[in-house]
This record gives C-alpha cells, sequence and structure tokens, in this order.
C-alpha cells in the first residue's frame, strides 16, 4: 500500500505514503487514491474527504522512474486509458487538499482537483513541466487559469517556479495558511467542522452547481439555483437547519 486511509468523524483522511520519496505518485498510488476516494464517496459514514501527503511532502509530482520507463521504452505506457485519468476522481463530497509541503507538478494537479485547499506556512506549489519538455497536463491549462487569472496561471506554467503559501494564499491557490507545527491537527479539526456544521445534500448539490455553472449562462445558473432552492425547500436537513438554529444547538444533519 501507498496510501493510508482512515475514517472518523465522518471524515476519510487519505495520506500519500511515500515520504522518503516526498510521495511522489506512481500508478499504483494513482490506483490506490481512486479506489480509497471511490469507496469513501459511496460511504454513507463519510462527509468530507481529506487528502493529505505523509513526511515533508504533499506530492513532489510524478515519480522520475515514470518518465524514465517513458523515455527509454516509449509512449505505451503514456497512452494507456489509465493514464489519461484525472490523478484523482470527481466525487459528490467535499474534498479537501492539505498541502503540508510541496505539491509539484501532478502533485499540483492532485491539490488543483480539490475543492478545498489549505496550506501549511512551508508549503510550496509549481507545475515543473516546463522544465521536463512537457506541457500543462491533467487539465491545468483550464482549472489554474480559473482559481488564480489567466496572467498568473501563465507565469506560474511558462516560468515553473515555486510558489509559496503566502503567494499562493494572495493569488487564490490556498483558501488559508495553517501553521506547520500543528498543520496535520488543525487541518483535520477543519474538516470535521465542516462535516459536522453544514449539510451533506447541501454541500452534494452545491458542487453540481458550481460544476454546472462554469458551462452555464446566468440565466440557466440563476434558473437551476431555483429549482434547486425549491427542492431544498423539502428535505429533511432544511427543517434541521432551521430547527438547530431556533434551539441554539448543533446540527444533526442526515444528509437527506
Amino acid at each position: 500500500m501507498e496510501i493510508l486511509v482512515e475514517i472518523a468523524d465522518h471524515v476519510a483522511t487519505i495520506t500519500l505514503n511515500r515520504p522518503d520519496k516526498l510521495n511522489a505518485w506512481t500508478a499504483q498510488m494513482g490506483r490506490e487514491v481512486r479506489e480509497a476516494m471511490l469507496a469513501a464517496d459511496a460511504d454513507d459514514n463519510v462527509r468530507v474527504v481529506l487528502i493529505t501527503g505523509a513526511g515533508r511532502g504533499f506530492c513532489a509530482g510524478a515519480d522520475m522512474s515514470l518518465l524514465t520507463d517513458i523515455v527509454q521504452s516509449g509512449l505505451d505506457a503514456a497512452t494507456s486509458p489509465a493514464s489519461r485519468r484525472a490523478p484523482v476522481p470527481e466525487i459528490e463530497k467535499p474534498v479537501i487538499a492539505a498541502v503540508n509541503g510541496h505539491a509539484v507538478g501532478l502533485g499540483l494537479a492532485v491539490a488543483l482537483f480539490a475543492d478545498i485547499r489549505i496550506a501549511a506556512e512551508s508549503a510550496k506549489f509549481g507545475t515543473a513541466f516546463a522544465k521536463r519538455g512537457l506541457v500543462a497536463e491533467f487539465g491545468l491549462a483550464w482549472m489554474l487559469p480559473r482559481l488564480v487569472g489567466l496572467g498568473n496561471a501563465m507565469e506560474m506554467l511558462l516560468s515553473a517556479r515555486l510558489v509559496d503559501a503566502v503567494e499562493a494564499r494572495q493569488i487564490g491557490l490556498a483558501s488559508r495558511i495553517l501553521p506547520d507545527g500543528a498543520f496535520a491537527e488543525a487541518a483535520r479539526a477543519y474538516a470535521v467542522e465542516l462535516a459536522a456544521g453544514v449539510s451533506p445534500r447541501s454541500t452534494r448539490v452545491i458542487k453540481k452547481q458550481v460544476a454546472s455553472a462554469l458551462c452555464q449562462t446566468l440565466d440557466e445558473a440563476f434558473g437551476l439555483s431555483e429549482k434547486e432552492m425549491f427542492a431544498s425547500l423539502g428535505c429533511e436537513d432544511f427543517r434541521e437547519g432551521v430547527a438547530h438554529f431556533m434551539e441554539k444547538r448543533a446540527p444533526r444533519f442526515t444528509g437527506r
């Protein structure tokens, strides 16, 4: 196993576990992450997925042995159906990337496919592709400009330089910065708070709304929001959302 999986407090924590290699991505790791995330999405006990790295790195990119094999053996591995998948699957539940160190190349793509990115003070983000004679893979040419703006995305992609946590926060790449010393605990506490404090049904629908809105007109997005809001008014989580506020207690959402 190249990952660790722990489920507690409605949070599935997936830890990339090759710390001696800064969690460089392998084909095996990719399969294990995909399986773990799909299992978490199907598990009614899981409301939030947290992905992070063991040791000093989040994910330093593709293991160089993968690239070396392509150089030596040709393009068969690079053009296989498995290699064309996104590094992590799209799932209905909120995904948080707790970036505890370097997130570079394919590692950056893993972080970008999360819904929320939390950075440790020592975290570094970079594209790396231009330094390897490669191009913006895994849809980064589409994703990165939408997160950080066209100018910032072009500069990151063309220079392949590393961006520190402070700059990542400034340009919108990271949602917040947490201290190194208590990073794992603080990131997990944020995930647990999200799992307990908001409606699982709401987060599921909101993710669909945002994904749809990227390809919709304002009128279309407005129409979808009206349809989904009307559906929400008949749900258990709406009734619980009003009840816990009025009764001044912690919510007990069911996701229905």
